[in-house]
């Protein structure tokens, strides 16, 4: 049985992962991009992003004839009941969200729409997209329809699993029609206990921003606490510990390390605040949070600095772990290639290697040219004079120690992920530096 009829025009992350779980609730969904070559490669049953479990779902409903993918927008939109914008919204140069693909895709809408349809912002959007996304409309279209916000929140490397076993569904909506429609689509998942809240839109619009600058409020908060441990000589694992057990705070967004990075939490926390002074408001612990999280990424090379006396050229440093966090080729914003890039300019000879990430790195950045990426962990740290953790990849975690030290030239692992229990890695010979765990000179 067909549930509903759906397009997502966008096929990025938040719009694929979308319009394969739709799919797999049981709805017709259309995906659609401009993108001709992306389409050719979805139809032929192949993601263009690492995300676990999503390639074998989109395949499994391409196949049961559930989802289908185009170029074309009238096609795709042709008696869709809901239609997903999950469109790229990069930030500008004042740091504000970047509107051109919503709007644009919205006017194309207004020009081709012909039945009532729920039209849903995906994409995080400053709080009044909406309003500008129903003016686009109407102004090539005076038929009846509603514009609808209704934010993801998918962590990536769980991205699928966020989807279909939601903790809670945001919408934001004052039409009734909407309401019922929206309700009805996700009735599958609120039926499993998902939490459906149904709002004004501006606070629906103003809820992802909110939340994803809260988490990364608490990870620079963590960070900057486990700075101060590295000054007293207290361990940040056994603070979190204390720390997360209260409930009013919660153990999650507390594991200190080089900072966040990703598609949203640097984009979200920059357009929150562009968006508070474009209302004369100073978020000032925003600031603070921004820069709290450059300088943690920056640290880690005053350490490998300070541990070689400044003498970095013509060191071989490995490094492992590209991607911002594990379980996705995700480079955007990623802590390691702000490494990568100091240890380069301060002559260091870098080597890398990650499981899904290294060819986005040889895609989009000039410096890859200087890096020398390799197929498995073992080749990138032979002969090197130290191994830096830049992702927490589980391949990391169940590393053999024991090959890893016999493997470098001198035993010496900068862990910015704090993967390993310090006192059995320092008994095993290593020179181990981490984050927050013990006095440190920097």
């Amino acid at each position: 049985m067909i549930w509903m009829k759906i397009a997502v025009v966008g096929t990025g992350y938040v719009g694929l992962v979308s319009g394969v779980c739709f799919a797999e609730m049981g709805n017709d969904v259309v995906c659609i991009d401009i993108d001709e070559a992306k389409i050719k490669t979805l139809s032929a049953g192949k993601t263009p992003i690492y995300e676990p479990k999503l390639q074998d779902l989109m395949v499994t409903n391409t196949k049961a004839g559930r989802l289908t993918f185009t170029t074309s927008l009238p096609e795709g939109i042709k008696e869709a009941e809901v239609i997903f914008l999950a469109l790229p919204t990069p930030p500008a140069e004042d740091g504000s969200a970047d509107l051109q693909y919503v709007l644009a895709v919205a006017d194309e809408i207004g020009e081709h729409l012909d039945h009532f349809a729920v039209i849903v912002n995906k994409s995080t959007v400053p709080v009044g997209t909406s309003d500008k996304v129903m003016d686009a409309i109407s102004a090539k279209n005076d038929g009846d329809f509603d514009v609808v916000s209704n934010p993801e929140f998918l962590r990536e490397g769980l991205a699928v699993d966020d989807f279909l076993n939601p903790d809670r569904i945001v919408v934001g909506t004052s039409n009734d029609k909407s309401k019922a429609k929206m309700a009805e689509l996700y009735k599958p998942l609120t039926d499993k206990g998902a939490k459906l809240f149904i709002m004004d839109t501006r606070s629906s619009e103003l809820t992802k921003y909110a939340a994803n600058a809260f988490l990364a409020t608490k990870i620079s908060f963590m960070n900057e606490i486990a700075n101060l441990c590295e000054l007293l000589d207290a361990n940040v694992d056994n603070v979190k510990q204390g720390v997360g057990s209260d409930t009013r705070i919660g153990e999650k967004f507390l594991n200190a390390g080089i900072g966040y990075g990703g598609s949203c939490f640097p984009k979200d926390v920059q357009a929150l605040h562009r968006t508070a002074l474009e209302n004369d408001y100073n978020f000032s612990i925003l600031d603070a949070v921004t820069e709290v999280n450059a300088y943690q990424k920056r640290r880690i090379v005053n350490k490998i600095k300070h541990h070689f006396d400044d003498k970095l050229r013509g060191k071989k440093i490995a490094i492992w772990g590209l991607a911002f966090k594990p379980e996705t080729d995700d480079i955007r914003e990623a802590p390691a290639l702000e490494i990568i890039s100091g240890l380069i300019k301060e002559g260091a000879e870098v080597h890398a290697y990650d499981p899904e990430a290294m060819d986005n790195v040889k895609k989009f950045y000039e410096f890859a040219d200087e890096v020398k990426f390799h197929d498995s962990m073992d080749a990138t740290i032979a002969g090197a004079d130290a191994l830096v953790i830049a992702t927490e990849w589980s391949e990391f975690k169940n590393a053999d120690l024991e090959k890893v030290k016999q493997a470098l030239s001198s035993p010496v692992i900068f862990d910015g992920r704090n993967l390993f229990d310090t006192d059995s890695v320092k008994s095993m010979g290593f020179d181990y530096h981490s984050i927050g765990r013990g006095k440190a000179n920097v």
